[in-house]
């Protein structure tokens, strides 16, 4: 994956359409005129992305009273995904893209440094889709800690 595939702001952001943890369709074209968080995550109850997914969850009252909806999507099929969201009470969307075509459409997967080496995965990401469905804020290799109260600040929430 080279930097010219990544998203940037003012990019269209690419749709998508993938089954949440029900196994019921989403769309991002479903949150059009509103803003949206998408967030990439690597796997559903693994200590990083529980703590990022808590961090959301324990944010989105204020985020949604800022007009703005949430939405995890990790390579997980929709039954690890509705284990993970009812053990940790999550109360938005969780996708399942099990061939990562909509993380390749992104920037959020390809080749990633962890613990020194070069690897290909998922590449935890951030974005917020505005009203319009264009790119506002683009964000690769975020952390998992302390990376939700980072957006909030950087979006005045």
């Amino acid at each position: 994956m080279t930097e010219n595939s990544r998203l940037a702001p003012g990019d269209p952001a690419p749709d998508f359409t993938l089954p949440d943890a029900d196994g019921n369709d989403v769309s991002l074209s479903d949150y059009r005129g509103r803003k949206v968080i998408v967030y990439f995550y690597p796997a559903a109850s693994t200590p990083g992305c529980t703590k990022q997914a808590c961090d959301f969850r324990d944010s989105l009252a204020e985020l949604n009273e800022a007009s703005l909806d949430v939405i995890g999507i990790s390579p997980d099929k929709p039954a690890k995904l509705a284990k993970f969201r009812d053990s940790e009470q999550l109360t938005f969307p969780l996708l399942s893209d099990p061939d990562k075509s909509v993380l390749e459409a992104w920037g959020a997967f390809g080749e990633k440094k962890m613990y020194g080496k070069t690897v290909t995965g998922v590449i935890r990401s951030t974005f917020l889709v505005d009203e319009d469905g264009k790119i506002e804020v683009a964000q690769y290799n975020v952390r998992a800690t302390g990376h939700v109260a980072k957006l909030r600040r950087d979006l005045s929430v």
